[in-house]
C-alpha cells in the first residue's frame, strides 16, 4: 500500500522514537494503533447502538456454553 498519509510532526517525531526503541517498523507500528483504535471505536459504537439493533443470547444460555450454568 503506498503512503497516502502525512503525519504531523510531532506524531512523526513519536513514531520515530518508538520505532527506534522497539526495533519495529513505523508501518507495524502504524497497523498496530490502527487496529487497537478502531477496536475500540468498534467497541464504543456497539454499546451505543440500541439495544433492539443488538443480537443478544440470554444469560441462561450464555451460562449453558460456558459449563457454568445447568
Amino acid at each position: 500500500m503506498p503512503h497516502l498519509l502525512r503525519f504531523p510532526r510531532d506524531i512523526e517525531g513519536r513514531l520515530e522514537r518508538l520505532s527506534r526503541q522497539t526495533g519495529l517498523s513505523k508501518a507495524v507500528l502504524i497497523e498496530r494503533c490502527l487496529d487497537d483504535g478502531l477496536n475500540g471505536l468498534e467497541n464504543q459504537l456497539l454499546l451505543e447502538t440500541p439495544v433492539l439493533n443488538r443480537v443478544e443470547r440470554p444469560i441462561d444460555q450464555l451460562l449453558r456454553e460456558s459449563g457454568l450454568g445447568a
